[in-house]
């Protein structure tokens, strides 16, 4: 079972996302919460796989309880907007968390998020992600240096530009003409390589050093 705890301030939409939840046969809500000061309380007692988080709260916001939701811990934080291209949710990403959705996601897409993010994934796939993304990091230049990318080979610069663009691991295989489990292990050394925690900060790490420029899209194959 995937343990998940819902965090919104409002109480109509927080009773709506885990009942759709709860009806799933893999999926336990284990929690909910008002703010992000109540979150970290019920988190502590209840240790969730997912924490499904609204972005914008009174008393302590998403942004700040994703950031110490994931420190030293590996629960893996989804967070909810009502904005496309919210500021806030790049903060988020940054702080830790695996991706985002609107509030207006369909009921089985929920549900397939929360399974993807307990993966270890990230939805970075849909091209509202991705807008995001290249909206906040496509400042006047890179702010972290390129030199950081040396530690690694050139397919696995291939392979992060790929992730950059949200390509699962099935479609980079395709694309480099790779087994799967081949990518996997290629991710997972990148990941290592630049400490990153996930493929969320691989991918914001792409934008930020300039492998991956805002507006170039990765060919799918």
């Amino acid at each position: 079972m995937i343990r998940v705890v819902v965090v919104d301030d409002q109480a109509l939409v927080r009773r709506g996302f885990a009942m759709i939840l709860g009806e799933e046969d893999d999926l336990e809500v284990v929690g909910e919460a008002g703010d992000g000061r109540e979150a970290l309380a019920v988190c502590a007692r209840e240790h969730p796989d997912v924490v499904l988080m609204d972005v914008r709260m009174p008393v302590m916001d998403g942004v700040e309880a994703a950031r110490r939701l994931t420190s030293g811990s590996s629960v893996r934080v989804l967070m909810l907007t009502t904005f496309d291209l919210d500021g806030h949710v790049y903060d988020a990403i940054r702080a830790g968390a695996s991706g985002f959705l609107l509030k207006d996601v369909r009921p089985d897409d929920l549900a397939h998020a929360v399974r993807t993010i307990a993966a270890g994934d990230m939805l970075l796939a849909p091209a509202i992600t991705r807008r995001l993304v290249e909206e906040f990091v496509s400042g006047p230049g890179p702010d972290r240096s390129p030199a950081e990318l040396d530690r690694l080979t050139e397919r696995e610069r291939d392979v992060l530009v790929l992730v950059a663009g949200g390509l699962s691991n099935a479609e980079i295989a395709a694309t480099l003409v790779l087994s799967e489990t081949t990518v996997k292990t290629h991710v997972t050394r990148i990941l290592t390589k630049l400490g990153l925690r996930d493929r969320v900060q691989a991918a914001v790490l792409a934008y930020e050093t300039g492998l991956v420029r805002p507006g170039r899209t990765p060919d799918r194959g």
